[in-house]
């Protein structure tokens, strides 16, 4: 079995905000193929199984455990299941790639994201495969109420772009094929860019 994590924080408050970019990632995702979150109170967490069309079987993961302890709960649920963290996918913001850039890689540090910084501490190895979606750095101050803040309508538009050319990849990310799976998604993403306003 592999894990697909959307990472975020539980709550209506919370639910359009740039931090909570990887749970809207898997709620797109479910509603693709007809599923529903269940609550599974033992691991704090909502989850949802499906079978790509590659015949992986995949846990989707939203942890409930506010995103500074997103490690509690996932390394729990791969403890359960017994997945390695080289079978786990997460999906999050990230704050030093601009609003609609996406980044995929295996394995590194937390680059200070605490959700990350969790992860690294709760599983037995960092090698877990990582979806960063830009969000971009407010122009000054405070980072908190940029990431808790809600993106604006250009955000938006950009979001929907990465998630439509992320989602059909998502099977060949979970087989193994990081590197041919990301550059489909960039090459989907470079047909898709809108076109530059004229001055």
């Amino acid at each position: 079995m592999k894990m697909l994590v959307g990472l975020g924080n539980p709550g209506a408050k919370y639910e359009k905000t740039r931090h909570n970019i990887g749970f809207r990632f898997l709620d797109k995702l479910t509603k693709s193929e007809g599923l529903q979150f269940s609550a599974v109170p033992r691991f704090c967490a909502d989850t949802a199984t499906f079978q790509t069309s590659n015949g992986e079987k995949v846990l989707l993961v939203k942890p409930l455990t506010f995103m500074n302890n997103s490690g509690e709960a996932v390394s729990q649920l791969a403890k359960f299941y017994q997945i390695e963290p080289e079978d786990i996918v997460v999906v999050y913001d990230d704050l030093d790639l601009p609003s609609g850039k996406i980044r995929i890689k295996a394995g590194g540090g937390h680059g200070g994201h605490n959700g990350l910084r969790s992860l690294n501490l709760h599983l037995s190895n960092t090698n877990y495969v990582r979806i960063k979606i830009g969000i971009g750095r407010p122009p000054s101050g405070d980072i908190t109420p940029w990431v808790l803040g809600g993106a604006d309508e250009a955000d938006r538009a950009d979001e929907y772009r990465i998630f439509d050319a992320l989602l059909p990849e998502i099977p060949l990310l979970l087989s193994g094929k990081v590197d041919t799976a990301a550059n489909r998604v960039h090459i989907t993403l470079q047909k898709a860019e809108p076109p530059t306003p004229r001055t």
